[in-house]
């Protein structure tokens, strides 16, 4: 699933050369992409400009310019790609925004993401914790001292943090120097001060190389990420610690697959 490097990286892509274009028609293939159900895109789309584009979370949002709102959300395989208006459009193709000469086309094989429609009034902030690159220490403290579940699980969960996931959650616990299956509430000061930094430096990077492709994710362009290179434990099972030479352990964490060197990110480590 897209993270925050990947969807700031698409929003930055798209921003860059749709704001002020004018929206000539939109094309719906499947309607249940769509929220709230029946709910015409078409018509409020048609003819309005889009004014600003930005991210929440892992929400992609989309402004007008009269003020009605909207937001992408791309699921396990959802992709928002930029293509000429005479290209074949790929299969799972749901919904094209067409523009003077080419198309914003919203694909998604597994149909976990949409598009869902916030007017003027809608928020997007339902369910969302505070932005891991704007967070401070004491936010995070107070979001984990309430919680007894792996500091791993916890990471992921989106009102705890926003827009963090599996990737960069396996990636900052490595940088931090802590276990995965510590309990959050047993966390000391000292590691959640050094786990904010982490999160943050571990995001920064990967949006300097815009974000991680494994599978499905590419920008709106169709490029593909860098940072997957960089990556020192996250799909790296049983392969050699870039510190330690420790063979990198994979375990499951609440259903999710979880990376950590056991030499690296001891459970004592203070």
């Amino acid at each position: 699933m897209p993270e925050l490097p990947e969807v700031q990286t698409i929003v930055q892509s798209l921003a860059r050369v749709l704001i002020r274009r004018r929206i000539d028609a939109v094309y719906i293939n499947r309607q249940d992409v769509i929220r709230p159900a029946q709910f015409d895109l078409a018509s409020h789309l048609a003819g309005r400009s889009l004014t600003h584009i930005g991210r929440r979370g892992k929400k992609i949002i989309l402004q007008l310019d009269d003020g009605n709102r909207l937001y992408v959300h791309l699921g396990m395989s959802g992709r928002l790609s930029l293509e000429p208006s005479q290209a074949p459009a790929r299969p799972h193709t749901h919904v094209i925004l067409q523009f003077q000469s080419d198309q914003l086309r919203f694909v998604d094989p597994r149909r976990f993401g949409g598009i869902f429609w916030l007017g003027t009034d809608g928020s997007a902030e339902q369910g969302l914790g505070p932005e891991p690159l704007l967070m401070r220490p004491r936010q995070l403290a107070l979001g984990l001292r309430g919680t007894r579940r792996s500091i791993k699980t916890a990471l992921l969960d989106q009102s705890m943090i926003a827009g963090l996931g599996n990737i960069y959650a396996d990636e900052a616990l490595f940088a931090a120097g802590i276990d995965p299956r510590v309990p959050a509430n047993k966390l000391t000061p000292k590691q959640i001060v050094r786990l904010n930094r982490a999160i943050k430096q571990v995001l920064r990077r990967a949006l300097r190389h815009r974000g991680s492709t494994l599978r499905d994710y590419r920008d709106a362009n169709g490029q593909a990420g860098r940072f997957q290179k960089l990556h020192r434990v996250y799909g790296r099972g049983a392969k050699p610690c870039t510190h330690c030479r420790t063979a990198i352990k994979r375990i499951v964490l609440g259903g999710r697959s979880t990376h950590f060197c056991p030499n690296c990110q001891k459970r004592s480590s203070t």
